[in-house]
């Protein structure tokens, strides 16, 4: 602003000189910034600041712009005083104050966004393992109300004695303590301690269980087949138990009319085969989640398979499943050996 007073201000001692008048329009084409000029009583004698400007503060503000006077001219054409107004710092405000505004805005979005997209990522698995509770809920009332509702009609006044009756007693029973203890299994597995691992004749305690379940294989007119080899194996009995009643379980549960099952077990490999629905391809990695279920068309809450995933992780025991839809699953169960230390 300064020099361009001076500039003013020369311009106009050099017009005197030569005698030469002033060119108002040259001025206000020559530089970005309102002016005036000033006689000896201050009165303005030409320019474009409409502001009342006191010509003896050589810098002042007025109405947010700086106007700055210069008194160079020293009566050359008249001229005493240059005022020059400075309007770019109310532009430059006004330009801060909406590009402020819009980033303001802008990364207030984007945090919306990222906030709101990272609410999704930790709340929607919240939310899917509470619907997955609730369907548990459901499913497992639903287990539990049919052996009851069974029982009860079983029981009930004027129910007679019958060996049938008395057979539908026993597998309600039966089924009662399956859920229970899978559910003890599932909710105190990490505060449980679990028995120390012992040797057990592993095929007799298949056989004992297989006839435990011949009761549900006869009702659904299956065959069970065993091909058992004499194998001595360290766990603790209760898992093995666990694991192998809820792969029989399945078996059972999704097998056909008049199907059958096979196991068999040889050189520390258990294998338990059936002819029933199988499951589908793209659902296989996901069976061994808790509360999954790969199918609606039976019964159960979801938790089997993974308790039999928690006990052979926990012993080192490899498993491996085969399943084609409509034609059956395989379960394959590769036991370590006392020599295999992988």
């Amino acid at each position: 602003m300064q020099n361009i007073a001076s500039k003013i201000s020369a311009n106009i001692i050099y017009a005197d000189m030569s005698g030469l008048s002033i060119d108002t329009s040259k001025i206000s084409d020559s530089i970005q910034y309102k002016y005036a000029l000033y006689d000896i009583n201050h009165n303005k004698i030409a320019g474009n600041i409409q502001e009342e400007v006191n010509t003896k503060e050589p810098i002042q503000r007025i109405k947010g712009s700086y106007i700055l006077v210069d008194s160079t001219p020293k009566g050359h054409l008249g001229v005493y005083h240059i005022a020059i107004q400075e309007n770019s710092f109310i532009k430059i405000r006004k330009e801060l104050l909406e590009d402020i505004v819009f980033y303001f805005v802008l990364i207030f979005s984007l945090l919306s966004l990222i906030g709101y997209y990272l609410a999704n990522l930790f709340i929607n698995p919240i939310i899917n393992e509470r619907r997955k509770l609730n369907t548990f809920i459901k499913d497992t009332t639903h287990e539990l109300n049919t052996p009851i509702t069974a029982i009860l009609m079983s029981t009930g006044k004027g129910a007679p004695l019958t060996e049938k009756n008395m057979q539908r007693i026993n597998l309600s029973a039966k089924r009662i303590s399956e859920i229970y203890k899978d559910l003890v299994y599932l909710f105190l597995q990490d505060n449980k301690k679990i028995h120390e691992p012992r040797n057990i004749s592993l095929d007799e305690v298949i056989n004992e269980q297989l006839e435990y379940f011949q009761a549900f294989a006869n009702k659904k007119k299956l065959t069970i087949n065993s091909e058992l080899e004499k194998t001595i194996y360290k766990i603790d009995k209760e898992s093995f138990i666990r694991m192998f009643n809820n792969v029989v379980s399945n078996a059972i549960k999704y097998n056909k009319i008049n199907g059958t099952i096979s196991v068999e077990l040889k050189d520390y490999i258990l294998t338990v085969k059936d002819t029933g629905i199988g499951i589908k391809k793209d659902r296989l990695k996901d069976i061994f989640k808790r509360y999954y279920r790969a199918t609606k068309e039976q019964g159960g809450f979801g938790v089997g398979l993974s308790i039999v995933y928690h006990i052979c992780k926990t012993y080192g025991i490899k498993i491996n499943v085969e399943s084609k839809e409509g034609e059956g699953t395989s379960f394959t169960f590769k036991l370590k050996k006392k020599e295999d230390k992988s």
